[in-house]
């Protein structure tokens, strides 16, 4: 799918039928015609498509001829096959050309939906570099947003785990631990794109750029720190709750010991009773039942102490 946006009147982005100089041309998903149509009509480098279309793509800057080239991670958030949420990230390619700016991913994205919404403010394509900027500074802005999400929903699994230990909410923690690798992976890759750019080999910059730029390096290594802080929390949670598990089964096992042994009391008692054995004192019914739960009352309380040591 191709569409084209510029800036009306009112400083809102808008949808046009047509390209334009100085547009924004969003691709999303394309189809191999599609593809065709950008490499043999928009003229676009035919290994600048292919590589924003590759999922597996790190982050990247590369210039060729006057086409820049800038793959950046972006998150998304979604629900695996246990019902747990997790996050992962996505490339974006953003193509600069001499007169348009051309975003390429492989699905619908929260960056792309806002920008097109008009949630990010004073996005003008015609300024094709702070266009860019803004679109990074938002990237950025939504690691930050979607980290503060990990940490809400390890608390609530957290508060969880204390009151029942549930298989469902441990995998939500195991997806939630393995969604910040992969944050960040795709952060530490994408502040090394970031840090080209702020070098200025690669992307003309104007003096009014330096300061946003800057603003865009400051987030993204805030949102580095944050990950690698929840990283360790959730890590530190995660053999706490095992310990507890562990801990609980125990539990469980010398209930079950104490059960096991004091069941087996009556049974040796009764057995003895039970067979011609012969000066056995007092011979009778009653006094084997009561010889039975006198011996099991005292290991019973025997065994508790024990415990209580």
């Amino acid at each position: 799918m191709i569409n084209y946006y510029t800036t009306s009147e009112s400083g809102r982005i808008c949808e046009i039928e047509s390209i334009t100089n100085g547009c924004w041309v969003s691709v999303i998903n394309p189809t191999p015609q599609e593809i065709k149509f950008l490499i043999d009509d928009f003229g676009l480098d035919s290994g600048f498509v292919k590589s924003a279309l590759d999922e597996e793509e790190s982050s990247r800057i590369e210039r060729e001829d006057e086409q820049t080239l800038i793959i950046i991670d972006t998150p998304v958030s979604s629900m695996d096959e246990s019902e747990s949420k997790m996050f992962y990230t996505m490339p974006i390619g953003i193509i600069i050309t001499e007169t348009n700016v051309i975003t390429i991913s492989l699905q619908e994205s929260q960056l792309i939906d806002e920008a097109v919404r008009g949630s990010i403010r004073n996005l003008r394509p015609s300024f094709k570099t702070r266009f860019v900027l803004q679109l990074l500074l938002r990237i950025s802005a939504l690691f930050l947003y979607y980290l503060k999400q990990i940490e809400k929903l390890s608390s609530v699994a957290e508060q969880q785990l204390n009151n029942a230990m549930k298989n469902e909410l441990l995998m939500q923690l195991l997806a939630l631990e393995k969604s910040l690798v992969y944050f960040s992976i795709s952060l530490k890759a994408n502040e090394a794109t970031i840090e080209k750019i702020f070098r200025g080999r690669v992307i003309k910059l104007y003096d009014e750029d330096q300061d946003l730029l800057e603003d865009v390096l400051i987030e993204m290594k805030q949102a580095i720190e944050m990950s690698s802080i929840y990283s360790g929390i959730l890590s530190s949670m995660t053999d706490g709750f095992s310990s507890i598990i562990s801990n609980n089964l125990n539990i469980v096992m010398w209930r079950l010991t104490i059960i096991t042994i004091l069941m087996q009391i009556p049974n040796i008692i009764f057995a003895f009773y039970g067979i011609n054995t012969v000066d056995l004192p007092l011979p009778y019914t009653w006094f084997s039942i009561l010889l039975a739960v006198f011996t099991t009352l005292i290991a019973t309380i025997i065994l508790l102490k024990w415990k209580k040591q």
